[in-house]
C-alpha cells in the first residue's frame, strides 16, 4: 500500500450522499443491497479507486443502519475484490481482477479516412469564413515580417480580439489579461508548469478530459478525482458539497474543472454553482483552471456567463482556458488563458521552456475569425442540435438497453451501456473500422467500463453507416478479445 492510498478518502456523510436511495424493497437484505450499490459506484467510477471508505461504525451512523449491516456489505465487497483491507488501517476501493477489457493508450496519429472516427469530438472547419479570414490575414502578414516573430504572450491584435469576446460575454477583459497559447492543451500544460510541481495534488472531476489527466501525470502531479453526481434522467451534475470537502481534505495545489458542457458528461454548471466555485477558490487560496473550450456550443440553453464573471474578473486564482479548436477548427492550434494581468506575466515566464510563442499567421487568422464567432456559432448550433437529436433517435432504435444523457450543449453523448464492456466494444468496433473512445479513457484506474462517449460530429450519412457497423460490433461483443493489440487512438 502506498502513500497515495492513505491520502484519498471519503467521509461518512459524503459517502451516504453518494449512495443515494440504496435501500432495497421488502424481502431483500440490507447488507446485500448496500454491497451492490457500492460495487456499482466503484465500477461506474463515481467512487474513485484507491479511496479509503469510512469505518463500519461511522458509515452505520450516517446511514442509520446497524454496524452488522455495514460489516456484512464490506465483507461481501472484499470477497468480490472491490475492497481491500489492512488491519488497523482501513479499507480501500479497487477493481476486481479479470474485469475484462484493457483500454487504449494515449496518442497515435491515424490518417485512414476510411475509418469512421467516433473518438474525436471535433468539427470540420467553417470553410467560407476560414478562407476569407486566411486571405485577409495574408494581407496583415507583411507588417510582421520585419520582426523576429517570437512573442510569449501572443500577437497584440489577437489578445485584443479575445479580450473583446470575453467582454461581450459579460466578463470585462483587457488584452493584458490574455495569454495566447498553442491550443487548449498547451494552455493547461502552461498552467500546470507555473502552478504545480511533482507530487502536488490536482483536483479533477471524475470522469474528465483524458488529455488533461495525461498532462497532470506528465507533470508528476497526482490527480484527485471528485465524482460527478448522476441525476434521475441519466445526466450528471457537480456535487459541490463533495467538491468542497475534497478541497479541504486533499489541499490540492490546483483544481481543474469543465463547467460548460463538461467533457464527457455534457453537464452545465449554473450561475449559483459558479459563484460557489469562485468563493471556494478565494476562501482556500486554491487556483481554479476553468476549461471553457466548449462554452460557445450551447444548444438548448442560453450560454452561462464565464466563471470569472462571478466576482473574479481580476483575480489570479481563476484561470480560464479557451480555444479556437471546437468552435472553429482544430487545425488552427490556437488557444488562450484569461486571468489577471500579473498572472499572465507569470504564465508567460513559465512558458519559455515549453515554447517561445505561437505561429504569427495562425494568430492573424484567428484574430480575423473571432469577430465572426456569433455567425459561425449560430450555424454550428443548428447543425449540432439536429445531429444530437438524430443520434439519440438512432441509438434508441438500435441499442434500446443503452442510456444516453441528453446534453444541452457540447459535442458528444455520455452513454451508460448497462454492462462493463466499454473497452471490449472499442476493440470490436475497431474491427469494423469504427474508432471509439472507451469510458476508461476519461477516468482513473480503469473506471467507467460501463460508459462510452459518442460524438455527434460526423456527417449524417457517415453517422448512419458508423452506427450500422457499431451495431454489428455490439452483436459480436461476445467474440471480442478481453485485451487489444490495435493501435492507440487519440481523443479530442
Amino acid at each position: 500500500m502506498n502513500r497515495d492510498d492513505l491520502e484519498r478518502r471519503i467521509g461518512a456523510r459524503s459517502f451516504a450522499r453518494l449512495l443515494g436511495d440504496w435501500r432495497p424493497p421488502e424481502g431483500r437484505g440490507l447488507a446485500d443491497a448496500l454491497a451492490d450499490r457500492i460495487r456499482l459506484l466503484v465500477l461506474d467510477g463515481r467512487l474513485p479507486l484507491q479511496t479509503r471508505v469510512p469505518a463500519e461504525r461511522e458509515l452505520a451512523a450516517a446511514l442509520l443502519v446497524s454496524r452488522t449491516t455495514v460489516a456484512g456489505a464490506y465483507d461481501a465487497l472484499r470477497v468480490a475484490g472491490v475492497l481491500r483491507s489492512r488491519r488497523g488501517s482501513g479499507s480501500w476501493t479497487q477493481l476486481p481482477e479479470h474485469r475484462g477489457g484493457g483500454h487504449l493508450g494515449p496518442f497515435a496519429p491515424l490518417g485512414d479516412t476510411s475509418l469512421f472516427d467516433l473518438a474525436h469530438a471535433a468539427l470540420p472547419a467553417p470553410s467560407e469564413q476560414l478562407r476569407s479570414s486566411a486571405a485577409a490575414a495574408l494581407h496583415d502578414f507583411d507588417a510582421h515580417l520585419g520582426g523576429h516573430g517570437y512573442d510569449l504572450a501572443g500577437l497584440p491584435v489577437l489578445r485584443a480580439a479575445i479580450a473583446d469576446r470575453y467582454t461581450a460575454r459579460g466578463l470585462p477583459t483587457g488584452p493584458d489579461q490574455v495569454l495566447v497559447t498553442a491550443g487548449a492543451m498547451n494552455a493547461i500544460t502552461i498552467a500546470l508548469t507555473a502552478l504545480t510541481g511533482p507530487g502536488d495534488r490536482v483536483l479533477v472531476e471524475h470522469p474528465t478530459y483524458p488529455n488533461a489527466l495525461q498532462a497532470i501525470a506528465t507533470r508528476g502531479a497526482r490527480a484527485v478525482p471528485v465524482p460527478m453526481a448522476p441525476q434521475v434522467d441519466g445526466a450528471s451534475a457537480w456535487d459541490l458539497e463533495l467538491l468542497t470537502a475534497a478541497v479541504r481534505d486533499a489541499a490540492p495545489r490546483l483544481t481543474y474543472l469543465i463547467p460548460d458542457f463538461q467533457n464527457p458528461t455534457g453537464a452545465l454548471l449554473d450561475a449559483a454553482g459558479r459563484e460557489r466555485l469562485v468563493d471556494l477558490a478565494r476562501r482556500t487560496g486554491t487556483p481554479l483552471v476553468v476549461d471553457e473550450t466548449l462554452a460557445e456550443l450551447a444548444l438548448d440553453t442560453s450560454p452561462v456567463r464565464p466563471v470569472a464573471a462571478h466576482g473574479a474578473a481580476d483575480s489570479p486564482l481563476v484561470l480560464t482556458v479557451g480555444s479556437a479548436s471546437k468552435i472553429f477548427w482544430g487545425g488552427l492550434r490556437v488557444g488562450w488563458i484569461r486571468t489577471s494581468a500579473p498572472m499572465v506575466r507569470r504564465l508567460a515566464a513559465a512558458r519559455a521552456p515549453l515554447d517561445l510563442g505561437g505561429p504569427t499567421l495562425e494568430h492573424l487568422v484567428v484574430a480575423r475569425l473571432l469577430p465572426e464567432v456569433e455567425a459561425v456559432a449560430a450555424t454550428r448550433r443548428a447543425e449540432l442540435t439536429a445531429a444530437r437529436d438524430d443520434l439519440l433517435t438512432r441509438l434508441a432504435a438500435a441499442f434500446p438497453g443503452w442510456r444516453p444523457a441528453r446534453p444541452c450543449g457540447g459535442l458528444s453523448l455520455w452513454i451508460d451501456l448497462d454492462e462493463p464492456v466499454s473497452s471490449r466494444l472499442t476493440v470490436a468496433a475497431r474491427r469494423h473500422d469504427v474508432l471509439l473512445a472507451a469510458g476508461p479513457r476519461f477516468g482513473l484506474d480503469g473506471a467507467f467500463e460501463r460508459h462510452l462517449r459518442l460524438p455527434y460530429t460526423l456527417r449524417p450519412d457517415r453517422m448512419a453507416a458508423a452506427l450500422d457497423r457499431l451495431a454489428r460490433a455490439w452483436q459480436d461483443l461476445d467474440r471480442a478479445a478481453p485485451t487489444t493489440d490495435v493501435e492507440p487512438v487519440a481523443v479530442a
